[in-house]
């Protein structure tokens, strides 16, 4: 069960009066709105009123007799006692707008991984780490057994961890961490509220927090995901063949890391299969970011597709939705990213182009590129379909494979169709850098594949 995140009872002093707080909160929700109207004056006197003490919230005359040193100063302190109760008063309807929005921003479908990136796409690195931390203090709130593994997992690769002391202080502990002023303070939480309640809504990929328990027993430890040990061994073979800057020796490196990755997979969904409990797809949200977003959408797709996972881009939101089982989702992921950045590196290799009058190409050619890197990487996949099966098909012992995958092709099939019913396909775009086409394709001929397809042979229908 969830608790509440933000306690008035751990604020030192009074809590603050009924009418401090619903002015405070009003003000809050006007700031936002204000926003998305983008009413840029009312926006700023709402701000002004939350760092200040609005009319509404000053003391009444002192009863001392003007000119009186107990007058003033009875009025001194009334104005401080006043001021103390509304910074509490405002901070609680901040702190509390936060919560709500991080809520919302779940019950869309979106995943602590997915609302920092976004939120750092759409205002930077200040947004995101305020936004990390109303996650791990909203996530604070719920079970540890009832929330989804991978949950746990982002936040850890987030760095998302309670650092503040006390949640009464939380803001202005995070305003003296970032250097800004309680303005800059007050707009970036506006901004970030405003941000998480307009997201839209996304197909959800896993259980919200408070519910994962409810799905009954786990698997078997032989049958849950990839073995940790040998990721470490497959990311630190494609490290190497990734900084290598010799082809043989990145093709060796990568060669080893296929195999390793192969026989895990092979062997989890026989386990898998043997156990009964095969489980169903699950999904992963990658980042396919600007610039030449396009191109790194297609080659995330064919790689997906190649590993027996679908992806769908996002392109508005900077992401694609690959579905699959979960050991083939980290291939995916730890194929794309090596591909990735091979790709980079061979492109930013390659330097500027300009044309016959001097004008940049370098544009063009490196979306040309990227393209052509992307649909050679596919053929290199789709081509070593039929020796990569007769290998599976010997490594199984004596087992009968082709059914088992072949279930998990439907399955996944099935997950797609479930989750984006209304699913379009786009034409690739047109390249007009010939010579960049070209360079692409001669990078993608040397680029180190976690080729699991080389292995299952599996050819994805288009």
């Amino acid at each position: 069960m969830r608790k509440a995140w933000w306690r008035p009872g751990f604020a030192s002093g009074p809590a603050p009066a009924d009418t401090a707080a619903e002015t405070a909160a009003e003000l809050v929700a006007e700031a936002v709105r204000a926003l998305a109207r983008g009413d840029g004056e009312t926006f700023q006197s709402r701000v002004a009123a939350l760092v200040g003490l609005p009319e509404a919230a000053e003391p009444p005359e002192p009863a001392g007799r003007p000119g009186r040193a107990g007058g003033r100063g009875t009025e001194s302190g009334q104005r401080a006692e006043a001021a103390a109760g509304w910074r509490r008063a405002a901070d609680l309807a901040l702190l509390d707008r936060l919560r709500v929005s991080v809520t919302t921003a779940w019950e869309r479908g979106w995943q602590p991984a997915d609302i920092a990136r976004y939120t750092a796409r759409r205002h930077g690195p200040r947004h995101r780490r305020l936004v990390i931390d109303a996650i791990a203090a909203e996530l604070r709130g719920y079970s540890a057994a009832t929330v989804d593994g991978t949950w746990h997992d982002q936040l850890a690769a987030l760095g998302a961890e309670i650092w503040w002391e006390r949640d009464d202080g939380y803001l202005d502990a995070w305003s003296e961490r970032e250097g800004i002023d309680r303005t800059a303070l007050v707009v970036c939480v506006a901004e970030l509220a405003h941000l998480l309640i307009g997201l839209p809504l996304l197909a959800r990929i896993g259980p919200p927090p408070g519910t994962a328990g409810d799905a009954g027993q786990p698997p078997p430890e032989a049958v849950r995901d990839v073995d940790q040990r040998m990721l470490g061994k497959v990311r630190a073979l494609l490290a190497k063949a990734e900084s290598t800057e010799f082809p043989e020796e990145a093709e060796a490196l990568s060669a080893r890391a296929q195999e390793l990755m192969a026989r895990h997979s092979i062997g989890h969904a026989l386990l898998a299969a043997e156990s009964g409990h095969a489980g169903e797809p699950a999904g992963r949200r990658i980042a396919v970011d600007n610039p030449y977003d396009a191109p790194k959408a297609v080659l995330l797709t064919v790689v997906a597709e190649a590993n027996r996972c679908r992806a769908v881009w996002h392109r508005e939101l900077g992401f694609s939705t690959v579905l699959g089982f979960p050991a083939d989702l980290t291939a995916v992921e730890m194929l794309f990213t090596s591909l990735l950045v091979q790709a980079t590196a061979a492109m930013v290799h390659a330097g500027p182009r300009r044309d016959s009058r001097g004008r940049s190409r370098t544009r063009s050619f490196r979306h040309a590129f990227l393209n052509a890197y992307a649909a050679r990487i596919g053929e290199r996949l789709r081509g070593a379909a039929g020796e990569a099966a007769s290998r599976a098909a010997a490594g199984a012992g004596g087992k009968d494979l082709l059914p088992v995958l072949a279930a998990r092709d439907r399955a996944v099939e099935q997950a797609v169709d479930s989750l984006f019913p209304n699913l379009a396909k786009s034409q690739a775009g047109s390249v007009s850098n010939y010579e960049g086409w070209v360079a692409g394709r001669v990078a993608a001929d040397l680029a180190s594949l976690n080729g699991r397809s080389e292995v299952t042979g599996s050819v994805r229908r288009r």
